[in-house]
């Protein structure tokens, strides 16, 4: 066990309160889980959260401004635009994105969902079939070959992870967290019913991270798949049922409270 850099009588019940307190409608206002709260149609949600998810990073009021911007492009619309765009709809996006994310890589995305939800019934499916591996985190990976079987540019692959190569997959198990945790609390959807809860993965990040280690949960000091896998064991002791309802905490003590 990794010893806390802080004196904390009892962690559970200090972090069970705080993630209470950070898990609230409040918390989406300046959160990029702002975007698919704007849709009630669950393909519509589906579809926003994903593309919000992959520009995660960065000030989160630029994600959520660069976020609008691809809404806008598809008429607010999204499940529809990915089924019917036609290559003129494709052509109107023509401006930057989002940092290094580009126009390249938005029409590039906009056809491979095209593809997962022809093709494959959608993204849950996918990331819910045991034949694309045996735990979520190689489903992820599985999810990243799959979405690059069409023809894509070379540049578009970095904007999705694979942890089996190391990465944490931050925004997409922040995506996952959105989709598959029950909404009792108003903030996270819930409308995946084949992945339960207890299978998600913490979305790992400097905040988390940072926290993560001074709370004695994370001994390793870089933020790549290997820590994910330790902090998740850490939070599942505390919680199996729903460990990842922690990311409320500890993303809270690091943004909010300066911790």
């Amino acid at each position: 066990m990794v010893k806390s850099k802080v004196n904390i009588p009892d962690l559970k019940d200090f972090l069970d309160e705080k993630s209470f307190k950070y898990e609230s409608q409040a918390f989406i206002n300046d959160d990029p889980i702002l975007i698919p709260h704007q849709f009630n149609n669950h393909k519509d949600i589906e579809v926003s959260a994903f593309l919000t998810s992959v520009i995660s990073w960065g000030n989160r009021k630029s994600i959520i401004n660069s976020s609008k911007k691809i809404i806008d492009y598809m008429d607010n619309s999204p499940y529809d635009f990915i089924i019917n765009h036609t290559s003129k709809d494709l052509r109107k996006i023509n401006k930057s994105i989002h940092r290094t994310f580009n126009m390249i890589d938005l029409n590039y995305f906009i056809m491979s969902l095209k593809n997962i939800y022809n093709e494959y019934a959608g993204i849950e499916e996918i990331l819910s079939n045991k034949k694309n591996g045996d735990d979520l985190q190689e489903r992820i990976s599985s999810f990243k070959e799959i979405f690059f079987s069409i023809n894509h540019p070379d540049r578009t692959r970095k904007h999705l992870p694979s942890p089996l190569t190391g990465s944490s997959a931050k925004r997409f198990n922040m995506f996952l967290r959105w989709m598959v945790r029950t909404n009792e609390r108003g903030v996270d959807f819930g409308i995946w019913k084949k992945i339960n809860r207890s299978e998600l993965s913490l979305p790992l990040d400097v905040h988390t991270g940072r926290i993560g280690r001074e709370l004695g949960l994370l001994k390793r000091n870089v933020n790549d798949h290997k820590s994910v896998k330790e902090i998740d064991s850490r939070l599942r002791e505390m919680d199996p049922i729903d460990p990842v309802k922690y990311d409320y905490a500890l993303f809270g003590l690091g943004v909010y409270e300066n911790f």
